[in-house]
């Protein structure tokens, strides 16, 4: 089976699909080209099934290649059968490729390979086939002190290692072992000695056991960081001690070992037992963990794009005259006042809490910063001193009525790493580093994702243990998901920036300069064929970007559209057809709805192109994103103190988790609804339920001051929580509970899960 015919099986579609996909990709052609202009080509494949293909399409590649190698590699060495060959041409992983290629692989010296120099193989090989040759005196003619065979018991042990080497380089035997380790092992931890309060926060694995195939990603992450800070160690362990014997068995059922009570049978008995315990368990042990680690990944990094997907398509406010407050304390609010536009307009610095206490000078402050720049929203960062300052401005509101001010707390995560970045000196020249950080948060209210594409998606924060994975995956994932994100709602090429531009299907960081250094020079851009004038975009870049480049109050209403000019003479095709100019059929869906859109397909575009561009004409330019809405917090709520269990508030979902929802409820503490508690219903998966920048109403189930969590419940007011959804590790050591722990009550079942799920997640 080719490459091709293997991904369309995989993603259930017609090889002609794949075929066409992977010649575009080929191409250079971008994922959001493909899957929004190219959908007669690809039979309509989308983004994600696209972007999987992509993925797949490079593991494939490289286990040919790797296939290769090896294949060329044992023809070298003059050792490849047919047999062989075969077994190489049907391995579909590279782990499979690397257990047959084992025997062959060149490495460094072995004890198996000293036994074999001291000429110990023909022993290892006759007691094997005839077992009924006793050891000993089979070992005599072997022994050599030249070559380094002091006696028998050096011969024996010498044989013992050839044999332990040929049975562990036998790739059916170690491939089945390796299934069975997965599915039969347990995962467990203990706490290194001393390290108990040190390590606290680990205290649910102090003493856990769960097994290999069933352990979640997050609680695979936990163990990992666990036991790279020195608190935990963590092994790959059999529960049962016989089993044991069935990896055992399994050797010898493979070398032909059978103990019948011959001279040899012993000593091949015991070179099986070795070679499981020495060499095979921990070798597969290894193994075993290896691929824990790496789906753990998988899935930690398939959270964090989920979770900056949702974030970056959060609803806009607009463009709307906004000022942003970064709260502090000692330091102060720095305040930045922007445009509809972004630009920067007006700092300060007010000092309305400790130690100065300037509150009457603050809210003087603020209020000439509303009256002369007419300001309409106020967007105040949830960090320190965020409830604080939220009162200050719902004073503010109450005594500017007139100006109907609308307060909203935005997420300042990343802010600090664009204030001290490159591009903020860049962009703010003149601005101290303190106060680029107001200027983000109101820019990002503003337009969640045409702020946050200045900051590096890893600084935003919306992962599960994003600092455990591997860095260059998390990167290449997250850049995926910007790009897909930006694509998806088009850019404004007229008034975007550097960053957003580059995330433009088939735009590089240096085209996008010379964009903007284009516009700056000769004014804004008046039709999208203009964009061949830019310096180094020719009309390749030109096919692959413009359909995503917005240019509004231009010379042709088409390109403020989603439709590529490519497809300009099918509209033209439409107009005609109607009667209307174009202006005139621009959102009257009383007429595009009775068009046949048969009737304008043609050899280059078909039934789907058409209908796109059909529902781009009913609404042109139209963003995908959801319309905006605050959450509103309690007034007489600010700290963690105010809680009581039973309160019902409202809060925004900040970070989804495979545990549950984090959820900001204006307590400068994000309280978390676990994955049991989101629903009345049964919960697998927590995105089916909510997504970061979801608005919701919680209620509070229980408050922990010291350990400052906060457990909330979803669920309706008639329903009790109850545990459902991942089960806990299972203890399997006894550990003080009640009255042995401190003389407490021992907490409910679905207070001891979200208190076990906070721990699973350091912010």
């Amino acid at each position: 089976m080719t490459i091709n015919e293997l991904i369309a099986q995989e993603l259930r579609v017609r090889p002609a699909q794949v075929d066409a996909a992977i010649a575009l990709l080929d191409d250079k052609a971008t994922v959001p080209f493909i899957a929004r202009y190219r959908k007669e080509a690809t039979g309509g494949l989308d983004d994600v099934a696209l972007r999987h293909l992509s993925e797949r399409l490079t593991y494939l590649r490289e286990l040919e290649a790797r296939r290769d190698a090896i294949r060329a590699s044992i023809e070298e060495q003059g050792k490849m059968t047919p047999q062989l060959a075969a077994a190489i041409g049907a391995a579909d992983s590279k782990a499979r490729l690397e257990d047959l290629y084992l025997p062959f692989k060149p490495r460094r010296r072995t004890r198996a390979q000293a036994a074999r120099e001291a000429g110990l193989e023909p022993l290892a090989l006759a007691l094997l086939g005839d077992p009924s040759r006793s050891p000993v005196e089979a070992a005599v003619a072997f022994v050599d002190v030249e070559r380094g065979v002091a006696d028998v018991a050096a011969a024996l042990e010498g044989a013992r290692w050839v044999l332990m080497d040929r049975f562990s380089e036998d790739a059916e035997l170690v491939g089945g072992l390796r299934q069975w380790l997965w599915d039969s092992a347990e995962w467990g931890s203990t706490v290194v000695e001393g390290k108990e309060v040190e390590g606290a926060k680990f205290s649910d694995y102090f003493s856990a056991s769960e097994p290999v195939r069933q352990i979640p990603s997050h609680r695979v992450l936990a163990l990992l960081r666990g036991r790279n800070e020195g608190v935990l160690r963590v092994t790959v362990a059999l529960p049962d001690p016989g089993a044991e014997a069935i990896a055992e068995a399994r050797i010898a059922g493979r070398a032909g070992v059978v103990d019948r009570g011959r001279p040899a049978d012993a000593w091949l008995v015991e070179t099986v037992r070795w070679t499981w315990r020495v060499k095979l368990m921990l070798h597969l042990s290894a193994e075993v963990e290896q691929r824990l680690r790496e789906e753990a990944e998988v899935e930690a990094i398939r959270v964090f794009g989920r979770n900056l997907h949702d974030l970056l398509l959060a609803p806009p406010a607009g463009q709307r005259i906004t000022m942003g407050l970064d709260p502090g304390i000692r330091t102060g609010v720095k305040v930045a006042v922007v445009d509809g536009t972004g630009r920067l307009l007006e700092t300060a610095t007010i000092f309305p809490h400790e130690p100065r206490r300037d509150r009457d000078g603050s809210l003087r402050t603020l209020g000439a910063l509303v009256v002369k720049h007419q300001i309409d929203l106020v967007a105040i960062g949830n960090g320190t001193a965020s409830r604080e300052t939220d009162a200050l401005v719902a004073e503010l509101v109450a005594q500017l009525p007139q100006h109907r001010l609308t307060r909203v707390t935005v997420s300042e995560a990343g802010a600090s790493v664009y204030s001290a970045s490159e591009l903020a000196s860049k962009e703010l020249p003149d601005v101290d580093v303190s106060l680029r950080g107001a200027v983000s948060i109101a820019r990002r209210l503003q337009d969640p994702l045409a702020e946050l594409v200045r900051i590096d998606p890893k600084a935003i924060g919306v992962g599960q243990y994003q600092h455990d994975v591997s860095q260059v995956r998390l990167a290449r994932t997250l850049d995926a998901v910007v790009e897909d994100c930006v694509n998806a709602v088009g850019a404004d090429v007229n008034t975007a920036s550097v960053p957003l531009l580059s995330r433009i299907s088939g735009l590089s960081e240096s085209l996008a300069r010379h964009i903007v250094a284009f516009r700056d020079e000769n004014g804004p851009f008046r039709d999208r064929r203009q964009l061949l004038k830019v310096p180094r975009l020719g009309d390749r870049t030109f096919q692959q970007a413009a359909g995503f480049l917005r240019i509004r109050g231009g010379d042709t209403p088409l390109d403020s559209s989603a439709v590529h000019p490519e497809a300009y003479a099918v509209v033209e095709r439409i107009v005609h057809r109607t009667g209307l100019t174009l202006d005139q059929l621009l959102g009257r869906a009383d007429v595009l709805r009775g068009l046949r859109p048969e009737d304008f397909a043609d050899g280059d575009f078909g039934l789907p192109t058409i209908k796109d561009i059909l529902a781009e004409l009913e609404k042109p330019g139209r963003d995908p994103r959801p319309a905006f809405k605050t959450a509103a917090f309690r007034d007489d709520v600010h700290t963690l103190g105010d809680l009581s269990v039973g309160m019902r508030l409202e809060g925004v979902v900040t970070n989804v988790a495979n545990f549950g929802a984090f959820v900001d409820i204006g307590v400068h503490q994000d309280g978390l609804v676990h994955v049991s508690a989101l629903s009345d219903r049964f919960v697998k998966d927590p995105r089916d339920v909510v997504k970061a920048g979801d608005i919701v109403t919680v209620t509070v189930v229980e408050v922990d001051l010291p350990r400052r969590r906060v457990a909330l419940t979803m669920k309706s007011a008639s329903t009790p929580p109850r545990q459902s959804g991942p089960r806990p590790p299972q203890v399997v050591k006894p550990r003080a509970t009640g009255e042995q722990a401190g003389g407490r009550a021992a907490p409910s079942t679905v207070s001891t899960a979200m208190a076990a799920a906070f721990g699973r997640l350091r912010k």
